[in-house]
């Protein structure tokens, strides 16, 4: 038993270092990524206004419908939005039914939304209607026919994936694996904690500074959200993101504004 802990004690401690010295500079092993955008101001289920604000990202759930279109819709199911309990996914494009006449705000209660055109948008025209603005696609439901057909894109970490990186982390072996991924989307801890969702948090023990640090260093760019007020916008930052998703752009863009100047 001496025998082996005089081997194994020094190769840990070995491993030990050397995965800590790599999680540090990860440049010695990997090459870092270059996307074609960096943003540091994500609008959550943005829109024209957003753009408005000066956001740098839009970030929209999508969903396919029956004939193969791409529609923006956060729910599957649009009873909420149109009264109808019906499903994208059974509808073809034109079948859609419209959206209600006035729409409560779910991040805002009591705050209604309304516009002339109330028909369902295409990710397409979207695509069309800001081509400077890169656009976060949320995939909502296991689709893959959805994401193959933005399988070209940079992509994020799924739920998944973001397990196996938590894994790694932890595990020590995370300096040493490639990523195929160009972005980490998760919850600002402290406002799941604010939700009271313990099952989450303890599974997330979870996103640390240093793992931040280490995936902006390979060029993964790292969002946390729904950062709605000033203090959780500050916590992000703070924590190691490069870039924070809000429900309210101009509360962001303001935030960023003052934080800039004084810098």
């Amino acid at each position: 038993m001496s025998s082996f802990l005089y081997f194994i004690l020094p190769a840990l401690g070995g491993y030990t270092l050397t995965s800590l010295y790599l999680l540090k500079n990860p440049h010695i092993l990997h090459r870092k990524k270059r996307t074609a955008f960096y943003c540091t101001h994500i609008s959550h289920r943005g829109g024209k206004s957003a753009v408005e604000q000066g956001t740098e990202m839009l970030e929209l759930d999508c969903h396919l419908t029956n004939d193969g279109h791409v529609v923006v819709s956060h729910d599957e199911n649009l009873r909420r939005q149109t009264g109808h309990d019906v499903t994208v996914s059974s509808l073809n494009l034109q079948d859609l039914p419209l959206y209600k006449e006035r729409l409560e705000v779910t991040f805002y209660s009591g705050r209604f939304s309304s516009g002339a055109d109330r028909r369902f948008a295409l990710l397409e025209d979207v695509f069309r209607k800001f081509p400077e603005i890169p656009v976060s696609i949320e995939v909502k439901e296991n689709n893959h026919q959805l994401i193959e057909k933005n399988d070209s894109m940079p992509y994020s970490f799924t739920m998944s994936r973001g397990l196996v990186l938590l894994l790694l982390y932890y595990s020590g072996l995370l300096p040493f694996v490639p990523l195929g991924e160009s972005l980490l989307q998760f919850y600002l801890i402290r406002i799941f904690n604010r939700s009271d969702c313990r099952s989450v948090c303890r599974c997330i023990v979870t996103m640390r500074k240093s793992l931040f640090k280490h995936l902006a260093a390979r060029g993964i760019q790292v969002h946390l959200f729904v950062c709605n007020k000033d203090e959780d916008i500050k916590a992000a930052f703070e924590l190691g993101a490069t870039g924070v998703m809000s429900d309210y752009p101009s509360l962001l863009s303001s935030y960023l504004s003052r934080n800039r100047m004084q810098d």
